[in-house]
This record gives C-alpha cells, sequence and structure tokens, in this order.
C-alpha cells in the first residue's frame, strides 16, 4: 500500500504571496483577497475555497472543496438555493469542475446559506448528505412548513418579546414558511456526523466538533494534522454569530450553550490554528477571538443586569443595550431573540426576574 504524505505547504499560508494583514488581535494570512463568487481558490493542494452570494449585509459565504482520495471531491457548505448560486454552481460545474466528480457533501448546520444547495447537489448528482442528525432534523422539519399564516404560538411568542399589535399583525399577513423557500428539498436520509467522530476525507482526517446556542448541535470540521478548522458560523472573524431562542425551544437557554461550546472549542484547539470562516477571511488567533465573543457577551450580561436595577424592560426594549447598530425591520426579529437570549440566561442564573403581564415578558433586577 503506498504512503500517503501530508500536503506539501505552509498551513500559515505564507507560501501564497499575499501580505498578511493584522486587525483586532487576529491575523489574516491572505490579506484582505478572497475568491470571487463561482472561483476556486486553492488554499492548499486537496483545499478549495470558494464563495456564493448572500443577500445584506453578510454579502457572501465561504465554501471548501475538499479533495477526495479517488480524484473526486467533497463540498463543505452549500450557499442558499436561489439563481445567482445556482448559476454559480452550474458555471463551476460546466468550468474548473467539469471533469471531477462529486463524491459527497458536508453541511456544518441547517441555517438556509449553509443547507440551502444541499439537497439539491445531493439529488442532482446521486451523492449522500453528511450533517449531524439534530442539524438534519431541523432542516428537514423546517422546509416542510409552509403556512398562510404562522401558527399562533409563534405570535404569542413575539408578543411576549415586546412585539406591538401592528408588528404582529404584519408577521400574520406574511406567511409563514421563509425557510422552505431558500432552502432545497433535502434526501429522505442522510449520514451522521456525531461530536468527535473522525471522517477521512482524501489524505485528511476531519474530527467533528459540536456546539450549541446559534443551532442546536453546529458541527465544525477540525484537521488537527495540519492546524486547520472548517469553522462554519462557530468561529467568525468580525462579526458574532446570532444566538436566539427559537420557536422550537422557547424555553431554552441557548446562550448558556454558546459560552459553553465556546469554553469548549477554547480548550480543543491550539492556538495558532488556522480558522476557515464561513463568513470574512481565513484568519488565526483562534484564542483570542473565541475569548472576544465570550467577553462580549458577558459585558452584554453584566450592562442588561446593571440597567434592569433601574426599571424594567420587555426584550424589544434592550436592543440599545445590546447592539452597535440601529435595528430596522429587516434584522428586527433576529434582534428580539438575541435579546431574549441575553436576557433568559440571566433569568435562569438568578440574575433578573421576569414577570408576564397580558402576555408579555417583563424583566427586573432579582
Amino acid at each position: 500500500m503506498a504512503v500517503i504524505t501530508p500536503p506539501s505547504y505552509d498551513a500559515s499560508l505564507a507560501d501564497h504571496g499575499f501580505e498578511a494583514k493584522e486587525l483586532k488581535g487576529l491575523v489574516y494570512p491572505l490579506g484582505e483577497h478572497a475568491p470571487q463568487y463561482g472561483e476556486i481558490y486553492p488554499l492548499a493542494p486537496d483545499i478549495g475555497w470558494t464563495r456564493m452570494p448572500v443577500p445584506g449585509n453578510l454579502a457572501h459565504i465561504n465554501l471548501w472543496l475538499l479533495d477526495e482520495a479517488d480524484g473526486g471531491y467533497a463540498i463543505a457548505d452549500t450557499g442558499l438555493f436561489m439563481p445567482a448560486t445556482i448559476d454559480q454552481w452550474k458555471a463551476m460545474f460546466a468550468g474548473a469542475l467539469a471533469d471531477r466528480t462529486l463524491r459527497r457533501i458536508f453541511v456544518t448546520h441547517f441555517h438556509p446559506d449553509h443547507v440551502g444547495c444541499a439537497g439539491w447537489l445531493a439529488n442532482k448528482f446521486k451523492v449522500p448528505l453528511w450533517m449531524n442528525r439534530t442539524e438534519w432534523l431541523m432542516a428537514r422539519m423546517l422546509t416542510g412548513e409552509q403556512l398562510e399564516h404562522p401558527p399562533e404560538e409563534v405570535l404569542n411568542n413575539r408578543r411576549f418579546a415586546g412585539f406591538d399589535e401592528e408588528r404582529i399583525g404584519k408577521l400574520r399577513k406574511a406567511g409563514w414558511g421563509g425557510f422552505a423557500r431558500a432552502v432545497s428539498r433535502l434526501p429522505m436520509g442522510h449520514v451522521r456526523m456525531d461530536d468527535g467522530q473522525v471522517i477521512r476525507v482524501g489524505r485528511r482526517d476531519w474530527t467533528v466538533m459540536t456546539g450549541g446556542g446559534h443551532t442546536p448541535e453546529h458541527a465544525s470540521l477540525v484537521d488537527f494534522d495540519n492546524n486547520m478548522i472548517i469553522a462554519g458560523d462557530q468561529i467568525l472573524p468580525r462579526i458574532t454569530s446570532n444566538v436566539s431562542v427559537m420557536d422550537s425551544e422557547p424555553q431554552a437557554d441557548p446562550l448558556g450553550e454558546w459560552l459553553a461550546s465556546i469554553a469548549k472549542f477554547r480548550q480543543a484547539l491550539p492556538a495558532d490554528m488556522l480558522v476557515l470562516p464561513a463568513h470574512g477571511e481565513p484568519f488565526t488567533g483562534v484564542h483570542f477571538r473565541l475569548d472576544k465573543l465570550a467577553s462580549g457577551h458577558h459585558e452584554r450580561l453584566d450592562r442588561l443586569e446593571s440597567e434592569l436595577r433601574i426599571s424594567e424592560m420587555r426584550a424589544v426594549d434592550t436592543f440599545s443595550l445590546l447592539f452597535d447598530r440601529e435595528i430596522d425591520d429587516n434584522v428586527y426579529g433576529l434582534a428580539a431573540g438575541e435579546a431574549q437570549a441575553h436576557l433568559r440566561h440571566l433569568h435562569m442564573a438568578g440574575r433578573i426576574k421576569c414577570e408576564i403581564r397580558d402576555g408579555v415578558g417583563w424583566y427586573h433586577a432579582a
């Protein structure tokens, strides 16, 4: 049997010829360089990096192409199921990937920009979809929910957060099932990815590490031998992943899960590991970034608790304490979910109390 040697490249990416950029405690080895939509940039001899469009402030999602041992390739994350993304994939299949065979698809979590094209790709090429079981079930559940009006319990959850009746009326008229419009039909089955599982892809061993809070069991892929992580939304360089109370678990503590996940990754990952994030550019400084993420949430929690000693608030009253931007209608729901997550964490820790009046949650100091 032939001996397969590790990739012959500089894992720091210094051999790519770009001037590294240091910003806010992180180092970006490729500076500001990034591939265009549908372009495949070789990060390593066996790893390609491409981007697909995402509407709004995110603008893009990073996707990764991993060489398989037989000359084929795997895809890690897939982009939104929308014409602009599909056109880019079709152009790649007719161009740079024309002579190559897709073998399997990995998806980090159920959010549409990650799983959106997974079903289309899996059904088109008759290849298996690898996901964490919980994340796959979430995607399957949400793609089956298309209703003329939101369920009444969902509207009650928004009322609890402090949505006024005018905003609730607009939600009632807007229908329910936006997730299904951005995600293609998933296969009936999947290959499960469990925490700690080691998956051989080509000449690399990727260890699955799951984290909660952003989604129930977000699955990152870690190549400890070559000091690299496909991080999805678990570790982003510039923005913080949304952590919200979800309608499927209205009594949960997602921020508690998120903080525990940060601690888990902080302990497991070497300080100099190269992070391949879903948004932004590859970077090093993972310990610094994880510490920053944790401290940012703790600062917000302390600020909330302090202000709630002065006056009681609903979730929607806390936006100015939590966010450094104006919250408009486009992000109002996400902001409310994240505000609820912070308030819920304080409440479950016994640091504040919640009283429900006319279906609205009012928080005040313990």
